[in-house]
């Protein structure tokens, strides 16, 4: 949590006597509110079960001199509470995202059963929808292409063909999966990917997106082209 109460609290005082004071009479005044509502808005997001009588009591004696109730030198106390509270946090998240990867382990399981499927050593799974000819891309080439890739539930999260326009990128720059697929491909040529999680972005893919932790993902790509640098 955000400590931000003892930079602040020359600002403000806390007493009988203004508790409950609802006219702002001047900047100072705005301002002190605004540190309260400041405070409180910090308090209530990152410690939810607060008991709010004492986090005022906690702010007033402070504020006011007097005798706190307890102390917490180094903040030895605040940090081995939240420190405990966040691996509670990670491990209940992690529990939740462990769906995602049992459901993509399911996925790909079936979908090996495709005759069509192949498999390679690392587990990357394709099907060669358009065979192509000629030489083939290595890791260090930079490729064209055009792409959609889906979830395994089929929902669209990226699609070059959307957005009009293919893309180029240098193929070690990629996921794994993708950097690996890739090299199997002959220009003209399209398959479609199925990629384990541990080849796309396992557990840290893009924060606020519709790709989760350990999600495997599916892309069907077109070879339009690369060079060599």
């Amino acid at each position: 949590m955000k400590i931000i109460i003892s930079s602040l609290l020359f600002a403000v005082v806390i007493s009988p006597n203004i508790v409950g004071q609802s006219k702002l009479n001047n900047q100072v005044d705005s301002v002190s509110y605004l540190i309260g509502q400041t405070i409180a808005t910090n308090v209530m997001r990152d410690l939810s079960e607060a008991n709010k009588a004492l986090v005022i009591q906690g702010l007033s004696d402070a504020l006011n001199n007097q005798t706190p109730l307890c102390s917490d030198p180094g903040n030895a106390v605040l940090s081995a509470y939240f420190q405990k509270k966040s691996l509670e946090k990670a491990a209940a998240a992690e529990k939740e995202n462990l769906v995602f990867k049992e459901a993509g382990e399911v996925f790909l399981a079936e979908n090996r059963k495709d005759k069509d499927v192949k498999v390679t050593a690392s587990g990357l799974q394709y099907k060669v929808l358009r065979a192509g000819d000629g030489n083939k891309p290595v890791a260090t080439s930079k490729v064209k292409v055009h792409y959609a890739g889906t979830l395994p539930t089929g929902e669209t999260f990226d699609s070059s063909y959307d957005r009009g326009e293919p893309i180029e990128f240098g193929l070690n720059q990629v996921i794994p999966g993708w950097t690996e697929g890739l090299q199997l491909m002959s220009v003209g040529s399209k398959f479609k990917f199925f990629i384990p999680q541990e080849l796309a972005y396992g557990a840290n893919p893009q924060p606020g997106g519709i790709i989760k932790p350990y999600m495997a993902l599916v892309f069907e790509v077109e070879l339009l082209g690369f060079t060599n640098e």
